[in-house]
């Protein structure tokens, strides 16, 4: 006869067995509901509410509108599309860690910013590249901002620190001492008409842009380039004219462009006369805003309206 300790111990194995092998069996069950057919169908029915046919034959095919992600929910719900752009948060944490501001004042940007937000995302030309790129490329989040700079190692700079952006090299071959003389010629002749930059005949049409310059159609542009503030600089008469034609190319619908540094001569006498005073939108300290039509819809229009 075994002793009760041991009774005790051999009862207690015994149950252990069993309990192992209760989990064994639940276990091997839900491996087999995992895999089976019904289930899934069952589940599947619960899920989308609708009814599973019985063979491949009878289901129509899946569309793509069915299959693919939806688009971030409509308020209330839109919470659930809460993070951030990349391009948002890249510009937060570089505005945030850097003591240099753009060159632009709050209420200058604050005018084309208005027009952004309507428009983007876009196709957004910005003549010159600086420390607001980053800046205007998150309010177009989205869309195409472009970039042309004449300095390469400034843009060899830029590029280091912010590679995200899309910018080109281009040189000019005109000089702010020429201003007065290209201010004469544009007033006649070829430059009083719309046409291709490329095709052009008049000296301040720019030739020398990327291929995609000419060939986008811009919904803003922006003209805060080349560098205009000594005799010798490229100034900005060949880049005011070229955003112009480029504006009135577009092949439907209009065109925001803004100026800044209108403070200065050149700016401001060149975006009066070929962005045309009857295109004139606003202007906010030293940024000028004008809104010009496509010209080639209406191929009777003048080039700067009566």
């Amino acid at each position: 006869m075994r002793s009760k300790t041991q009774f005790t111990c051999t009862f207690k194995v015994a149950l252990l067995c069993l309990a192992s092998i209760c989990l064994f069996i639940l276990l091997f069950r839900s491996s087999l509901f995992s895999v089976s057919p019904e289930l899934t169908t069952q589940t599947n029915v619960s899920n989308s509410n609708t009814i599973v046919p019985d063979s491949a034959e009878e289901s129509e095919p899946t569309t793509e509108a069915e299959t693919s992600t939806p688009s971030c929910p409509s308020p209330p719900l839109a919470n659930a599309c809460n993070k951030a752009p990349p391009s948002l948060a890249n510009a937060i944490i570089h505005y945030a860690s850097t003591n240099i501001t753009p060159q632009q004042t709050l209420k200058e940007i604050s005018v084309s910013a208005k027009v952004l937000q309507k428009k983007s995302p876009c196709n957004f030309l910005v003549f010159g590249l600086g420390h607001d790129s980053l800046m205007w490329t998150s309010l177009n989040y989205g869309g195409r901002t472009v970039f042309l700079e004449e300095d390469k190692s400034w843009i060899d700079q830029i590029q280091h620190k912010i590679p995200s952006l899309e910018s080109y090299h281009v040189m000019y071959d005109t000089q702010v001492h020429q201003a007065d003389e290209l201010m004469k010629t544009g007033m006649q002749g070829d430059c009083q008409k719309v046409s291709d930059p490329r095709l052009s005949q008049c000296p301040l049409a720019h030739k020398g842009f990327p291929s995609e310059v000419y060939d986008i159609d811009w919904d803003v542009i922006m003209v805060d380039a080349p560098t205009g503030y000594f005799d010798e600089a490229p100034g900005r008469m060949s880049a005011i004219y070229t955003a112009g034609l480029i504006a009135r190319n577009k092949e439907h619908g209009d065109t925001d462009v803004f100026v800044h540094d209108v403070n200065r001569k050149v700016e401001d006498q060149f975006s009066k006369a070929f962005l045309c005073d009857g295109y004139f939108k606003e202007q906010e300290g030293r940024i000028r805003h004008f809104n010009i039509p496509s010209h080639r819809s209406r191929l009777w229009r003048p080039f700067c309206p009566e």
